[in-house]
């Protein structure tokens, strides 16, 4: 591949976050400019699929669901994923930029799949009845993005990226919770339905102004089961490179920020878009960076924070149990 080439999937992946992630695209900023690359490319993939599946443009602009069949879409990013992980030529430059990455970093072809596999539910109308319902869909659009995010930092310890994993069901609870009426206005809730039943919001009536005050007390308690899955992600930090662990550590504040946002409207909570000023950003940057360099100082002095076990009752990634810690790999038997 040309330099020129080269450039033109960076611009191509730089120009997707900037539209699709702004709160994101700040923290990818502090990655060492290799790592941000390959960051920004599979952002890039993530994007595009996620636009091709719901006939989107840089996520927004949906094509009317009953004029648009996502089915063969679907089938195609599946093909592509495939030939992408095979060497071959790859034309469309979301998956140029998905192939180098995923070679590069010997990506586990799994983890794709099990993205893709997250559009599937979409398409296939997929019902969520319980917390654990919505926490498989979450590991599937947003879990496993952070264990790509992982491989391409060289995480192979499964104690790693079950903490990155569990930053990816934090992110996307908090996007729930965030997109609750915007969601339903295209007859989509990822809501526990078992949620809305005890709140008495009926599920076709979800985006209702009548219902704003329950539905606010639902989406507290998204933003609050969010909170132990961010807690877990913290003692994964200091197993990173430490440009990476400040970029992880500055997203998981402003993520977070966005659920304390939406819990602090209540009731108006979707009146505007919950996100964060370009003050507060900079401000949980700074935080980020003390955070990161404080893990390092805990890892220093008490060994890698990860070794603390995960704590009990956390939604269990898919996979997980078959993946051998690397000093359990090599012990000697008795």
């Amino acid at each position: 591949m040309s330099a020129q080439s080269d450039a033109a999937l960076l611009n191509h992946a730089t120009e997707t976050i900037a539209v699709g992630s702004k709160s994101f695209a700040a923290a990818a900023r502090l990655f060492d400019p290799a790592t941000r690359r390959s960051v920004l490319m599979l952002y890039a993939w993530c994007r595009h699929c996620d636009d091709v599946v719901d006939g989107q443009e840089l996520g927004f602009n949906a094509a009317p669901r009953e004029q648009f069949d996502a089915a063969p879409r679907l089938a195609e990013l599946r093909e592509l994923t495939r030939r992408a992980y095979a060497g071959e030529a790859m034309r469309d430059p979301a998956f140029a930029a998905f192939q180098e990455v995923a070679l590069r970093h010997q990506m586990p072809q799994r983890f794709a799949f099990d993205h893709l596999a997250g559009f599937a539910m979409d398409v296939e109308g997929a019902r969520y009845e319980t917390i654990e319902d919505t926490l498989r869909y979450c590991y599937h659009v947003a879990g496993v993005v952070g264990l790509m995010m992982a491989s391409i930092m060289g995480v192979k310890d499964p104690r790693v990226l079950d903490r990155a994993c569990d930053l990816g069901l934090a992110f996307q609870l908090t996007n729930i919770a965030r997109d609750i009426v915007e969601d339903a206005h295209v007859h989509r809730c990822y809501v526990p339905a078992q949620w809305l039943r005890e709140a008495g919001i009926p599920p076709d009536e979800v985006a209702l102004p009548q219902h704003r005050a329950a539905l606010a007390r639902v989406a507290a308690r998204l933003v609050d089961h969010a909170e132990p899955y961010y807690d877990s992600a913290l003692a994964g930090i200091a197993d990173l490179p430490l440009r990476s662990a400040w970029a992880i550590a500055t997203a998981r504040k402003v993520y977070r920020q966005i659920g304390v946002v939406v819990k602090r409207r209540g009731a108006r909570a979707w009146d505007e878009r919950a996100g964060t000023s370009k003050a507060t950003k900079l401000r949980l940057l700074a935080e980020g960076g003390v955070q990161a360099l404080s893990s390092r100082l805990a890892g220093s002095t008490a060994g890698s924070t990860v070794r603390r076990p995960r704590p009990a009752g956390l939604w269990q990634r898919p996979g997980a149990a078959g993946e051998a810690a690397p000093d359990a790999a090599h012990a000697k038997p008795a």
